[in-house]
């Protein structure tokens, strides 16, 4: 099952880490305040928070940066954010 959340009209300035967090609680059924260790991963055991902002931030002069993504597994869930403002949350699939 897929969760997608879209940012792109976004009226709130809510970071991209917060969206990735709010996007597992969702699935997860809590509240985002309770996705802390030790029931799920540290988001900054991960991935760096503060690259992740960066790479989806305005430049200093305004304007937009390119499009990209970023993949990445946290607390069992496979997550990729898009320069478009979306952030997918996938159950993570393993493979033996």
């Amino acid at each position: 099952m897929l969760l997608s959340v879209d940012r792109s009209d976004a009226t709130t300035t809510d970071s991209v880490c917060y969206e990735v967090i709010a996007a597992i609680a969702e699935r997860e059924g809590v509240d985002p305040t309770e996705i802390e260790p030790p029931e799920y991963d540290a988001l900054y055991d991960v991935i760096n928070p503060e690259a992740l902002e960066a790479l989806f931030a305005p430049r200093e002069d305004g304007t937009s940066r390119g499009t990209g993504r970023v993949e990445f597994e946290f607390s069992g869930y496979h997550v990729v954010v898009t320069s478009d403002g979306d952030v997918d949350v996938r159950e993570e699939t393993r493979t033996r």
